[in-house]
């Protein structure tokens, strides 16, 4: 099941977009037309994580089935074991568990080979279970809190490297997901480049107008800016400011 997409992300992408707020991209995609690319249900389960980048490597659970949703099948070719052993490092998983809040998708021992095989983050709008043993790993986690319960209790793993849905969201195979303590946004492959040129410019303009407001700007025709600041703004970044 091994896709071919090429899973790496260049370092000089992951440094332009690891300083991007989630905030400012779901601005920039919102003026693309995209409304619906935040992730929900998935937190930061340790705040204050620093901003990740990466492509996305799906994984997807559909609901318990008696006959399949048993201890047995952590042992299947088709299991999360497989799925974990077949994420390429620098990824980021995304694992679409219906946002079922009461069956922990993984615990302490897959993350810490996730952390191990050099996965740079879990993403998921279902939750986890040995909190403290996930956390010990050091990979960061962002989902919807914590179960004692085990993923077969109320899920059964299908699929990995197909499109999903996370958090209402769907997310393809190679997709690009950016996390930080505002939660998940995915960036849709076809428009990485568009966008490693349009954030850092909304994140420079948006410094430029914070520095306004505390210089004591007001509001209207500040943000967003009329022609007038727009031609200010342009002035103050060719002056190197």
């Amino acid at each position: 099941m091994t896709s071919p997409i090429n899973m790496q992300l260049d370092p000089k992408v992951v440094d332009i977009l690891s300083q991007v707020t989630t905030a400012t991209l779901t601005t920039i995609l919102l003026k693309k037309g995209l409304r619906n690319v935040w992730l929900r249900g998935a937190r930061p389960l340790r705040p204050g994580q620093p901003r990740l980048v990466g492509r996305a490597f799906t994984l997807r659970f559909v609901p318990a089935r008696e006959d399949l949703a048993t201890p047995e099948s952590w042992s299947s070719p088709i299991s999360t074991r497989a799925a974990i052993e077949d994420m390429p490092t620098g990824c980021i998983a995304v694992v679409d568990a219906m946002g079922v809040a009461d069956a922990g998708i993984f615990g302490d021992i897959l993350c810490a080979r996730m952390a191990k095989r050099g996965v740079t983050a879990l993403v998921s709008d279902g939750v986890v279970r040995d909190q403290a043993g996930v956390l010990a790993t050091g990979l960061p986690v962002w989902c919807n809190g914590a179960a004692a319960p085990p993923s077969v209790a109320g899920l059964t793993f299908v699929a990995w490297q197909q499109p999903i849905a996370c958090g209402g969201v769907a997310v393809f195979p190679g997709d690009v997901v950016v996390v930080d303590d505002d939660g998940a946004v995915l960036i849709p492959a076809a428009l990485l480049d568009e966008m490693l040129t349009l954030a850092p410019e909304q994140e420079r303009l948006e410094a430029w107008i914070m520095a306004e407001v505390d210089s004591g700007a007001s509001l209207p025709g500040l943000y967003p800016p009329n022609a007038e600041n727009k031609a200010r703004y342009e002035a103050a970044k060719q002056a190197g400011k």
